[in-house]
């Protein structure tokens, strides 16, 4: 169980919450409205990198920078929480069914059918020239060689701050403030599908449904690092696998003309130039 928070401790970890979700939409607010409008600009795989590795320092010193902090401050909760959470009824009875191996099976099982899944869409958006996405994400993927390290890298950053974040370090502190677990970690998972506002709607419902996903691993499995996997191979299968597998990216040693995918042309194009009135506005 929770152990039992007073009023000044609850206050001081509202008062921080507060301020770190503060930071985290400002950043999405600058990097939707100024970086991501000139990287889709971009056609230089110079500029492209710079700005690729911009996005790598920054998440690793905010994200990573601001759960290290919150961890230091709450570490304490977070046994506590995660114990709390597995003891509730509907967990509890999914830890005890996926038990003796039966979780591991499936995980593995899940991992092998997304993997072949991968393999069928690549195949198929080959012959239509295009992939279908959920989320404005078509000027992210690497469209070159040189860029692909950085995709990498990102997913991999991706996978370890964010889920040391998001599942770690800002549910234990929610949990202070609320004093039960699964509002804490339901709260955590829809900020964390809100900072990707940059992929319009439909990718914050993606996003979100992904950070819920990811929450129920980590409580079931009691395993920071195992979501960290899943998490980092889920951003390597957009970033590095889709553009190598669809779009032969790795073959392309310069800049090139990204083919943007099928279902989504229109619709980026459309917001691009939607974002254009809006920047020359005064």
């Amino acid at each position: 169980m929770l152990p039992e928070f007073d009023w000044p401790m609850r206050v001081a970890a509202a008062l921080l919450a507060a301020g770190l979700l503060t930071l985290f939409a400002a950043r999405a607010v600058q990097r939707d409205r100024r970086e991501l409008v000139r990287f889709r600009r971009y056609r230089s795989t110079a500029r492209r990198q710079t700005m690729m590795r911009k996005w790598l320092i920054e998440s690793f010193v905010l994200f990573g920078g601001a759960s290290l902090l919150v961890l230091l401050l709450v570490s304490p909760v977070v046994t506590p929480l995660l114990q709390a959470a597995q003891a509730v009824a509907p967990i509890a009875w999914l830890r005890e069914a996926l038990g003796g191996g039966l979780g591991t099976g499936l995980l593995v099982g899940g991992l092998l059918a997304v993997g072949i899944l991968t393999i069928i869409g690549a195949r198929s958006a080959r012959r239509e020239g295009g992939v279908i996405m959920l989320g404005n994400i078509a000027a992210l993927l690497p469209r070159n060689r040189p860029e692909l390290g950085w995709g990498a890298a990102l997913s991999v950053n991706a996978g370890v701050v964010e889920e040391a974040l998001f599942r770690l370090a800002l549910p234990a502190l929610l949990a202070i403030v609320t004093g039960e677990p699964l509002s804490a970690f339901a709260l955590a998972a829809l900020v964390f599908g809100a900072l990707h506002a940059y992929q319009g709607w439909v990718g914050v419902a993606a996003t979100t449904v992904v950070g819920l996903l990811m929450t129920v691993l980590y409580v079931v499995s009691g395993s920071i690092i195992l979501a960290m996997l899943v998490h980092a191979l889920f951003d390597l299968r957009t970033l590095v696998v889709i553009p190598m597998a669809v779009y032969r990216v790795h073959e392309v040693p310069g800049t090139v003309k990204f083919p943007k995918p099928l279902a989504v042309a229109a619709a980026i194009d459309a917001a691009d130039q939607a974002e254009d009135v809006t920047d020359s506005a005064p």
